[in-house]
């Protein structure tokens, strides 16, 4: 028996995690819940998986969840911190989205917590410190990410220094055929019609930008211990092959299957046992076809941002990061258009002062003054223009 803290549970990956821990209850017990707003959904998931404490960042819906349940209730980053400590669980579901989720990582780990971990800007933006306290405490970072569930078993009784490169692969989102005059006219809409994966709205426009397989990149190199010129990306819009690993025999070895998320979630959760899964089988005779190109970094440079910012290292992804999600949140909000969004990145990145070797607070200190400083940009520009977009 696994004993579960969800960080984000009413989100997407939360509630397909909640679906594995319906379909094995002598696996898995939860302990821990957290949301962001919807009470509404916390309260249901509080009364079916009656967890010993639960978590809203919401302070105004705290009281609801108190007169309505039986469990332990917080608010705030501190509640959020509390569920990610919790005694009773030995693993946490980071499922959060944005730089939020770097702080409870960090604190789930120094409680000797093991880690199945969806939330990417914890290693974008603070892989050097992350992965120094996962040595320390001698825990498991287990990544949710199908690609990097795909790398992680393909990499499984290898040895990292026989392999030659890594090759993410990428669905190329919804704008991989457009032109540069098409992506002008992006709207919200289109770019959160993704071809392939139904995901929460922010990782949609990461994925139309294709920013998140930059962050995937990063990833890749602290997960795999990968120098950034043994990391590939290469177009495969069928969503078949997961990602794959060459080695120095050139022998490939790949990971397939449905794009279905509850494959990467369930064997982070189970590992190193196979659970019996009720997703769809892989019939090959039956794929028409199986396409793979290189990606254009300049169509969509934020992959060459990535690059970029993960080789200096420091507080430069950080930056990356930030600047990223302040901008992907203004373009949700109709308040910029689609290619600022890398407008913004690279203006952010250009202007910031370095920080080499920097501590947890330097990385928080530095993700909050470049989303201020993203915002208060945004915002000068919006009185300039006198409207939203």
């Amino acid at each position: 028996m696994k004993y579960l803290s969800i960080l984000g549970s009413t989100g997407s990956i939360g509630t397909q995690t909640l679906e594995i821990v319906r379909q094995f209850p002598d696996e898995f017990k939860v302990v821990g819940l957290t949301s962001n707003k919807n009470s509404e959904l916390l309260l249901k998931q509080i009364k079916e998986f009656r967890p010993k404490a639960a978590a809203i960042m919401d302070k105004g819906k705290v009281d609801s969840l108190l007169n309505f349940s039986s469990c332990q209730i917080y608010s705030g980053t501190e509640g959020l911190n509390r569920i990610a400590e919790l005694s009773e669980a030995d693993t946490v579901v980071n499922s959060l989205v944005g730089s939020a989720g770097i702080e409870p990582t960090y604190n789930a780990i120094r409680s000797k917590k093991n880690i199945a971990l969806a939330n990417k800007e914890t290693l974008v933006a603070a892989g050097s410190v992350i992965m120094e306290e996962i040595k320390k405490n001698n825990a498991r970072l287990m990544p949710i990410d199908s690609e990097h569930s795909a790398i992680f078993q393909c990499l499984n009784g290898e040895k990292i220094k026989e392999v030659n490169n890594i090759t993410l692969t990428c669905s190329g989102g919804p704008f991989k055929n457009y032109t540069e005059q098409q992506m002008q006219n992006v709207t919200v809409q289109e770019a959160l019609n993704h071809p392939t994966w139904n995901m929460g709205s922010k990782i949609t426009i990461d994925s139309a930008t294709l920013m998140n397989k930059g962050f995937e990149v990063v990833e890749a190199h602290w997960l795999y211990d990968a120098g950034y010129e043994k990391i590939k990306i290469v177009i495969h819009p069928q969503s078949i092959v997961h990602s794959l690993v060459e080695f120095a025999d050139k022998s490939v070895i790949a990971q397939l299957g449905f794009p279905d998320m509850k494959i990467p979630i369930q064997y982070a959760l189970s590992y190193p046992k196979r659970l019996m899964s009720l997703g769809k089988s892989l019939d090959l005779a039956k794929i028409k076809m199986l396409e793979f190109k290189e990606p254009d970094f300049g169509m969509f440079p934020c992959l060459k941002y990535a690059y970029e910012a993960g080789a200096a290292g420091g507080t430069l992804p950080a930056v990356m990061n930030a600047a990223n999600e302040a901008a992907v949140y203004s373009f949700l909000g109709n308040k910029i258009r689609f290619l600022d969004i890398q407008r913004l990145i690279r203006k952010m990145m250009d202007g910031h002062n370095l920080i080499k070797n920097p501590s947890l607070k330097d990385i928080l200190d530095t993700d909050r003054k470049t989303k201020e400083e993203t915002s208060r940009i945004i915002e000068e520009e919006l009185t300039v223009n006198n409207q939203g977009f």
